[in-house]
């Protein structure tokens, strides 16, 4: 059983910066992806960032430019740097994981999921 915790979650000013954490635990086998999902109420869920075993990075468009995703695979986390936050990046953010996956920002290729932490962006 793989279990996801996130962190970092905060309320901020537009512009404003943020760092959310995972870590994870219960990896048994290899080439694992892992990413950051969002969600806000009424909206289905999309992909925000994800990388992959080998450490190649997938941005969806509106991240590009504000996001980072990156991993410290010694220490099976995964981060997402934010910067130049907007309102409409208000949502509870997910970390996955998931094996051989092919649409890497998809939600339906990912099988473990953390509890979410919440990011607010507002004046």
């Amino acid at each position: 059983q793989v279990k996801l915790v996130e962190s970092g979650g905060d309320s901020v000013q537009p512009g404003g910066s943020l760092r959310l954490s995972c870590t994870a635990s219960g990896f048994t086998r290899s080439h694992y992806s892992m990413g950051w999902f969002r969600q806000t109420p009424g909206k289905e869920r999309e992909g925000v960032a994800s990388i992959d075993s080998y450490g190649t990075a997938y941005h969806a468009n509106f991240a590009k430019g504000r996001f980072t995703v990156s991993k410290d695979a010694a220490k099976n986390s995964l981060y997402l740097q934010m910067n130049s936050l907007k309102p409409e990046d208000t949502a509870m953010y997910y970390c996955a994981a998931g094996r051989y996956v092919a649409d890497m920002l998809s939600d339906r290729e990912y099988t473990d999921w953390g509890q979410g932490t919440q990011v607010t962006v507002s004046s």
